[in-house]
């Protein structure tokens, strides 16, 4: 597994230093047309608890796009685990989409490509205006002082999700709030036979989640004031070791979980395995597994010590996806046409209540259906506690690399090798190592 993680990264290393040769979409002269007016393609991303699940969400919404407008629009929803070395690939062959989600942590990555549409004030406003999103989605759209990449349409952040019955028989009467004392109540839940934590060990993008979130609470950083890795400074090791100690050591995330990397971890808590789950903007998921909103509560993810907020406090990156356009579509009026619909508000309020997540758009924010309980923690973790990922032209292959590191480091917790100070930043030296130079 190991050697074919290594070839995806160097495939995603040779897309990012092709791409400023060859960028993609539909036209020869790399600037964009409206030669096929009438027909748009869109790769989704696989945000539901299957891409059939997905089909079903947005099919409708594309027909009555195509009611509206006359544009059909062919869509294909793409595996996270296919979906950036696609992205990149397309930026390097010409044949990509007109419109595609990114995950809106990619944005200066592929910022950094050309190949997507710039959204100037003159694009914005064409879609009704920058000001209509809000700042911490906007936060992730791009490298700073740039006009963003891509346009924020969905935004999430994570929560601690846990089954109140598991905490009911094992005496437990709230959810922790430090990771000491979820390490505590992990004795508890264990001692009554269920699995405490769950997690995606063999999913990269998970691990770097999770990963950036305890460097934040370490007070560390991945990258320079200037922009390079520092993968091996000693409190991005303690982080990177705090988490996959919580297998290594603390035995609360189950070692069969160093192997998970398509949503088995939101599977098991909906089918009563597992107390715990760290996930974002789940219920969606969750309902479609069968689970009841009142078998779980949510609270914000654990910090050190206090409450969450912002520096040390930091609990949650922030999550979300964004909408880009390819730059030399063959439908340019279309496409942004089709942005302008997927952010309205009215289709924010479908799409975002369709996958439990919470709209980038200020005015259907506001809407009631996104001032439930479950809902104020993640838009209150939006607003005070959450920091987005660097936006760094080599964050996907940050993502790759330092992911991999912990996918490898799980996958020794998980066969009893001991993860020492040494061994973790052994497997980021590595990663580091893989990094493009400045």
């Amino acid at each position: 597994m190991r050697s074919i993680r290594a070839a995806a990264v160097g495939a995603v290393t040779m897309s990012l230093a092709l791409a400023a040769t060859a960028c993609g979409g539909g036209s020869s002269t790399g600037g964009g047309s409206n030669d096929s007016p009438k027909t748009l393609t869109y790769w989704a991303s696989n945000q539901g608890a299957s891409i059939e699940i997905d089909k079903k969400v947005l099919q409708p919404e594309l027909d009555k796009f195509q009611k509206q407008t006359g544009i059909k629009v062919k869509l294909e929803v793409v595996p996270w685990s296919d979906l950036l070395n696609r992205i990149l690939t397309a930026t390097t062959s010409g044949q990509g989409p007109d419109v595609l989600n990114i995950g809106n942590t990619w944005s200066a990555s592929l910022q950094a490509t050309g190949a997507l549409l710039p959204w100037d004030a003159k694009n914005f406003d064409k879609i009704g205006g920058k000001d209509r999103f809000v700042d911490s989605a906007l936060g992730s759209t791009g490298a700073e002082g740039k006009d963003p990449a891509a346009v924020p349409l969905y935004s999430m952040a994570y929560a601690l999700y846990y089954n109140k019955k598991i905490f009911a028989d094992a005496g437990i009467a709230k959810p922790p709030v430090t990771w000491d004392e979820l390490i505590a109540d992990g004795k508890k839940i264990s001692a009554k036979g269920k699995s405490v934590l769950g997690a995606e060990g063999g999913n990269v993008s998970e691990n770097i989640h999770h990963t950036f979130v305890f460097a934040k609470q370490h007070g560390a950083d991945f990258f320079t004031s200037d922009g390079k890795p520092d993968f091996t400074n000693d409190n991005i090791v303690a982080a990177v070791k705090q988490y996959v100690d919580l297998m290594a050591k603390d035995k609360v995330i189950p070692t069969g979980d160093a192997e998970y990397a398509q949503n088995q971890s939101v599977s098991d808590f909906a089918k009563g395995k597992q107390a715990m789950l760290l996930w974002q903007s789940a219920s969606s998921n969750l309902k479609s597994q069968g689970m009841s909103d009142s078998d779980y509560g949510i609270a914000p993810v654990p910090v050190q010590s206090g409450t969450p907020g912002t520096g040390a406090q930091v609990n949650s990156m922030v999550a979300g996806i964004n909408l880009a356009v390819f730059k030399n579509t063959k439908n340019l009026d279309g496409a942004t046409k089709f942005v302008k619909f997927m952010t309205s508000d009215d289709e924010q309020k479908i799409l975002n209540t369709a996958y439990s997540s919470i709209p980038p758009v200020k005015t259907a924010q506001e809407d009631a259906a996104f001032n439930t309980p479950a809902n104020s923690v993640l838009k209150n973790t939006l607003a005070t506690s959450a920091a987005a990922l660097p936006q760094v032209a080599s964050e996907s292959q940050f993502e790759t690399t330092v992911g991999t590191a912990v996918k490898n480091l799980f996958a020794d917790a998980a066969a009893g090798r001991a993860i020492t100070t040494d061994s973790v930043k052994a497997e980021l030296e590595k990663a580091q190592q893989q990094m493009p130079a400045a």
